[in-house]
């Protein structure tokens, strides 16, 4: 446990420093962005990194309590700090980074819309590391399958498939996410950051990450193995909402009203340039 805590620390530490460096070149180019003006400063976005780690670790943590086992953590509240024990939520990570940086924009009277396109370009690169330590840690894998690249992990969850073959496959599916979240996304945004001119259209840049991340979260939830406390005999698929057999697992519910808040602000960019 101590060594795959490590490997995902060093993932958040890497990819933190390598997205505030992306940030940093971006605010160092004034021609990107409306009226060749940064919205943002570079010792600024130092202040701003402080206030971005403390929303990633809190808001992670309560959307895991929240969203993924409200019912335990409410009986047994003193383990809502034990973050050492595992479980934190994307979802609930981006949410506290967006009442973070909301609240450093407001403080410092800074432009809302345009420091977020910034912090957006700087976020793939961390959800890209991040699921490369899952897998090598061997954890949130996916569903079981007999393809060529299904993925052999150890532990006696992930061979628990309930089938009678000696060893149990499973789609490897962080390294979709990697693939999906952090390479194909982070390499879009830039692309429409410095070729397309996308900073010029306030909006565009984070609505295409919400767009982007909540449609990969989406497609990859078909192969990720759902948490345990989803499945039942009743609901072998982990389905957090269902009806007449079909549904929603959580990941997925999650990401719908992403999905919807992007398309909102790529088309109010478009609108409003």
């Amino acid at each position: 446990m101590e060594f795959a805590l490590r490997w995902y620390a060093l993932a958040y530490i890497v990819g933190i420093l390598i997205g505030w460096r992306i940030v940093v070149a971006t605010v160092n180019r004034p021609a990107l962005w409306p009226n060749d003006t940064a919205p943002i400063t570079a010792r600024q976005i130092e202040d701003l990194l402080t206030w971005v780690i403390l929303g990633v670790i809190a808001g992670g943590r309560l959307g895991y309590v929240l969203f993924y086992k409200p019912a335990f953590y409410l009986a047994n509240p003193g383990d809502i700090i034990r973050i050492w024990d595992g479980g934190m939520s994307f979802h609930g990570g981006m949410l506290g980074v967006i009442v973070a940086g909301w609240l450093y924009c407001h403080k410092h009277s800074l432009i809302k819309l345009q420091v977020g396109d910034a912090m957006a370009l700087g976020v793939p690169i961390g959800l890209f590391l991040g699921r490369i330590a899952n897998f090598i840690n061997a954890e949130l894998w996916g569903r079981p399958t007999d393809l060529p690249w299904g993925v052999i992990f150890p532990g006696h969850a992930a061979q628990d498939c309930g089938q009678l073959a000696a060893l149990c496959a499973r789609h490897p599916s962080q390294l979709y996410e990697a693939l999906m979240e952090g390479l194909i996304l982070g390499v879009a945004l830039l692309y429409l950051a410095y070729r397309r001119g996308a900073l010029k259209a306030p909006g565009t840049i984070t609505g295409t990450f919400f767009v982007g991340y909540g449609l990969a979260r989406f497609i990859v939830e078909f192969f990720r193995q759902p948490d345990a406390q989803f499945i039942s005999e009743g609901n072998p698929l982990g389905l957090a909402l269902q009806f007449g057999g079909y549904g929603f697992t959580m990941g997925q519910l999650l990401s719908l009203p992403m999905i919807a808040l992007g398309a909102y602000l790529i088309l109010r960019a478009k609108r409003h340039p």
